[in-house]
């Protein structure tokens, strides 16, 4: 179990008070987590004692050098890869995928298919359009009412012509748990690529990208207690068979050959700082074990709160919880609702005023909230449970939300 108080004493950002002495309740970790003193010490030890550009033969190049290898390998035990030479760092998510994107829009032909799905962040979806315009067909895998996609769609989806699936590991809107290793299933045997967006699922559940056997995979630190910093898993290999858009001065290897300009390197010390961080809740020999058992540690602590959560507000008369239930763990700890009389802007005003912070809108998951018929009420006000959170905290957001 997590010791909550301990974690706590971690993140100095959960120390701030309103002006009547109240401490702030963060359930806005979907949108980007707090961070540790750890990460802030990580940034800013690196501007005190190593800020310099990579490549050099002075001492505080060199150890940036070594700084941003050792943050490779730190990704690569993250993940589960095969090395860090299968990890690239890049400024965001969506600045990554654009990139492969259009990468990949010299490989695919006219004719063929890409499917993605109608669940998926923008993130997810908007990247790909770029292959239309060489003449890929982008199918949408259907979202169903209860928030699941339509797995028998799915499969049907998939044929001869798909040269490519791009689905999350889990929705940031509705807290969905997608089924991916069945979609994984599907793909055996088959001339298809698999890119996962574990951008939502990382801050919550260990990842293995060899058992799950996917081609490319995206991810972002501020999600789980980092900086704004992303990451690109790509299969051995298979980067290096791919025409980037790059500098004749890049390195022409993976995995630089996706990354452009100059890396923000005191973000990226923050980063391996977030990753330590994690680790140390865990325990075990190696840096991939004790992130293991610090996943297992998180996700049953956030699991738990986020259940309490979802079960008190069913009940409430004037809210309808919006997703799948927690009748298995299939299920990310984000709780998102609408209230019959107020929008989820009004919502997160009034829960602001309470200093809880709540996020409303589509949060870029915009298909899935009209999908639902969502959007005319200002899409769902979302609660997201991180492992600093508290069965406290919990219980005094759902008495305010009683009171609206």
């Amino acid at each position: 179990m997590i010791n909550s108080e301990k974690i706590r004493d971690n993140f100095p950002s959960l120390d701030r008070l309103d002006k009547k002495n109240n401490q702030i309740i963060y359930l806005d970790g979907p949108g980007g987590t707090q961070v540790p003193i750890q990460v802030i010490e990580g940034v800013s030890q690196y501007y005190i004692r190593s800020n310099a550009n990579t490549h050099g033969e002075f001492s505080t190049s060199k150890e940036t050098d070594f700084m941003m290898d050792g943050l490779r390998e730190r990704v690569s035990d993250l993940f589960g890869s095969e090395g860090p030479s299968t990890i690239s760092i890049g400024q965001n998510m969506t600045t990554l995928n654009y990139s492969l994107a259009r990468a990949l829009s010299r490989k695919f032909k006219e004719g063929d298919e890409v499917i993605i799905t109608e669940l998926d962040h923008e993130a997810n979806r908007g990247p790909w359009k770029v292959l239309e315009e060489v003449g890929v067909k982008l199918i949408e895998v259907e979202l169903l009412e209860t928030g699941v996609l339509d797995y028998v769609d799915f499969e049907n989806k998939i044929n001869d012509k798909t040269v490519m699936v791009c689905m999350g590991m889990s929705s940031n809107a509705l807290g969905t748990l997608n089924d991916f290793i069945k979609v994984g299933k599907y793909l055996e045997n088959k001339n298809c690529l698999f890119l996962l967006d574990a951008v939502h699922y990382a801050p919550h559940f260990s990842i293995n990208v060899q058992e799950l056997g996917c081609d490319f995979m995206l991810c972002s630190a501020y999600k789980f207690y980092g900086p704004h910093v992303s990451f690109l898993y790509s299969r051995p290999g298979l980067l290096e068979s791919l025409s980037t858009d790059r500098l004749i001065v890049q390195d022409q290897a993976a995995p630089y050959i996706i990354e452009t300009g100059t890396l923000n390197h005191a973000a990226c010390s923050g980063v391996a700082s977030a990753i330590d961080f994690i680790s140390s809740i865990g325990k075990g020999a190696s840096l991939r074990e004790k992130l293991e058992s610090a996943y297992q540690k998180i996700s049953s602590h956030e699991f738990e709160l986020a259940k309490h959560l979802y079960d008190s507000l069913k009940n409430l008369e004037k809210i309808t919880v919006v997703g799948p239930d927690f009748s298995s763990k299939k299920r990310t700890p984000t709780v998102s609702f609408v209230h019959s009389s107020f929008s989820a802007q009004e919502v997160c005003k009034k829960l602001a005023n309470k200093n809880i912070c709540a996020w409303d809108g589509h949060f870029y998951a915009l298909k899935a909230i009209q999908k639902l018929g969502l959007e005319s009420k200002g899409g769902v006000t979302r609660l997201g449970i991180s492992l600093y959170n508290t069965k406290q905290e919990i219980d005094r957001v759902i008495e305010v939300i009683k009171t609206i």
